[in-house]
């Protein structure tokens, strides 16, 4: 079966949103691995429904390379972004992981994406969820 990564720093509200989102929307068998730059941002997807989670720098780049997919913000692949939380190690690590990355293009100072329209969180998080059910439909 399928497993999830999900990364999330600050306050963990979007890999909340994300994780309660994909728990209700795919099969209870998805594994969900909550990857928090901080014990915080992990502890909100756990309450969200991951079934493990872990924190800091090297619970994500030993745990990246062992998933089939990686979500979460742009910022995950950015060295230093999340207010300097994402270390460049986390960000390498996230970058080449071969785990396939859905990522949402939110708004960072600095960075900017173009040809993307620029939506609410819960409209980003559908898209997203609606890519990992065409994913797991396929296997």
């Amino acid at each position: 079966m399928m497993k999830i990564a999900v990364v999330d720093g600050q306050g963990g509200g979007i890999g909340r949103v994300i994780t309660e989102q994909i728990r209700k929307a795919l099969s209870p068998e998805i594994e969900i691995i909550a990857l928090g730059t901080n014990a915080i941002a992990t502890s909100l997807m756990l309450r969200a429904g991951a079934n493990e989670g872990a924190s800091g720098e090297n619970a994500i780049v030993q745990n990246v390379g062992d998933v089939d997919v990686i979500v979460g913000p742009l910022g995950i692949i950015l060295a230093h972004s999340m207010r300097g939380e994402l270390t460049p190690g986390m960000a390498e690590a996230v970058a080449k992981s071969k785990a396939r990355k859905i990522l949402l293009p939110l708004t960072l100072a600095q960075v900017e994406v173009v040809g993307v329209e620029l939506e609410p969180l819960p409209h980003l998080v559908e898209k997203l969820v609606a890519r990992l059910k065409e994913m797991t439909e396929v296997k």
